[in-house]
């Protein structure tokens, strides 16, 4: 399989994962953990697990130049998206989060073009707008209102703020990923970002009876752990090796149909013709945003 393969294949497990996340999550907060207290578990995790990693990988020296970058891909990529994200999710809906947050492949579209010089073809543009059609359906049509939102409006605004973090990052990342192994910067990012949020989630950390949590409990926190803290980092950064951020971004499009066929399996929602025409328009916008243009 050759590198853009690949790269595509990391981003849409990367995708697939957060997927899932979204309900996951949601029913851990508030009765098992608060978000602050669940970010640093994530962030602790990901932080032993990635130093672990490279223990077996060379060491690679990081330029002095690029040490405030780092700090800056730790801020946005692993404290303020993951804080406002899972605030967000403990006062909406799973399916609300994974919708809202569709706005990334628009703004790495817009700073790609800004800051990257990046050139806004026509076929990218037409798939981030089938893309964004397909989600708005979802948001407007097929969405089912939970009981356990306590401040939906609120929410989406911490998950708008979110979606423009993550964008943040991928932008400030990309000089990086030219540069240095995805182990050396996921293990960077993880400790500055670790030291960050200890001030900020310890309480509600320290406030779990983490002997008493059964055995399901804990298998879905590994789950945000491992699953999408450690893994999903590391596709993602590894795809934009090999991808531009704005097609990375494209991939998110991807989750309000994941999401919502994650919740179908689970017997929590039901299929609908709605639902089967935007995961249409969202998987063709993906395919147009991704495709590589043929050289002539």
């Amino acid at each position: 399989m050759n590198p853009r393969a690949l790269a595509l294949l990391a981003a849409t497990t990367a995708a697939a994962i957060y997927g899932v996340n979204h309900t996951i999550a949601k029913n851990l907060m508030p009765t098992v953990i608060e978000p602050f207290g669940f970010i640093l578990l994530r962030i602790s995790g990901a932080v032993v697990l990635f130093w672990l990693v490279s223990l077996f990988y060379p060491s690679e020296k990081i330029e002095r130049s690029d040490w405030m970058r780092i700090l800056a891909c730790a801020l946005f990529g692993m404290s303020i998206n993951m804080l406002a994200f899972f605030k967000g999710l403990s006062l909406s809906t799973p399916i609300n989060s994974s919708v809202v947050i569709t706005m990334v492949p628009v703004l790495l579209l817009i700073m790609s073009a800004v800051f990257l010089k990046e050139k806004i073809t026509w076929r990218k543009s037409i798939g981030i707008g089938l893309g964004l059609i397909g989600a708005l359906l979802l948001i407007f049509f097929g969405i089912k209102t939970q009981h356990n939102a306590p401040n939906i409006p609120l929410g989406n605004v911490f998950f708008i703020i979110n979606a423009t973090s993550y964008s943040i990052y991928l932008i400030i990342v990309k000089p990086l990923v030219e540069k240095y192994s995805s182990i050396t910067l996921m293990k960077w990012f993880f400790l500055f970002a670790f030291i960050i949020n200890i001030p900020i989630g310890i309480k509600e950390f320290i406030a779990v009876e983490w002997s008493q949590l059964p055995l399901d409990i804990i298998w879905k926190l590994t789950f945000v752990v491992v699953g999408t803290t450690f893994f999903t980092y590391l596709f993602n950064i590894y795809a934009l090796k090999q991808l531009k951020p704005s097609t990375i971004g494209s991939f998110i499009y991807l989750q309000p149909i994941l999401a919502t066929t994650f919740a179908i399996i689970m017997g929590a929602d039901s299929l609908t013709i709605i639902r089967v025409a935007a995961a249409t328009l969202i998987f063709t916008g993906v395919y147009l945003s991704t495709r590589k243009p043929k050289r002539v």
